[in-house]
């Protein structure tokens, strides 16, 4: 949580930024915005964005069932960064602001720009994955308190508490 928000929303944050804000970082918010059910908010934007999303970007999030048709892409700002709490760039890290406090991470992913709709489906796919993997990071299922993770073996196989 941002410590700006931390008193007031509780609410963890994620900003995912490519280059174009046309492909990858809206098909990353497209997941979470889906798959968090709103427990997570989801911001993307571009370092150089585009003027439309990519369509094949478009086809392969409707075939599993999410609609980002309607999404525009947007130039990344400070206050963008600022107001999350963990920044996912996609081959632009260098282009994005840091500030203390904040998580950055850098996914690398092809670019969908200019690719069949298979390669795209590909792309889709990894970026499913690591939204799963982020949402499970970030918004653990309530019922698991930390009695009851799961807890790492140690590398003779046994476990530590």
């Amino acid at each position: 949580m941002t410590s700006d928000s931390a008193t007031d929303n509780p609410t963890p944050s994620v900003l995912f930024v490519c280059v174009h804000n046309a492909g990858r970082s809206q098909m990353a918010a497209g997941f979470l915005t889906a798959l968090a059910g709103g427990r997570i908010e989801v911001r993307s934007a571009g370092s150089a964005p585009a003027d439309q999303l990519n369509p094949a970007a478009v086809e392969a999030m409707a075939e599993v069932g999410i609609d980002i048709s309607t999404h525009q892409p947007k130039v990344l700002t400070t206050d963008a960064v600022q107001a999350s709490d963990v920044v996912i760039t996609m081959g632009c890290g260098d282009t994005c602001p840091i500030f203390p406090g904040r998580s950055y991470r850098d996914w690398v992913l092809d670019d969908p720009a200019g690719k069949d709709l298979d390669d795209v489906r590909r792309i889709r796919d990894d970026i499913k994955a690591r939204v799963e993997d982020l949402i499970a990071e970030l918004d653990p299922p309530p019922d698991l308190n930390a009695r009851d993770r799961p807890v790492p073996a140690t590398r003779a196989g046994t476990t530590t508490r």
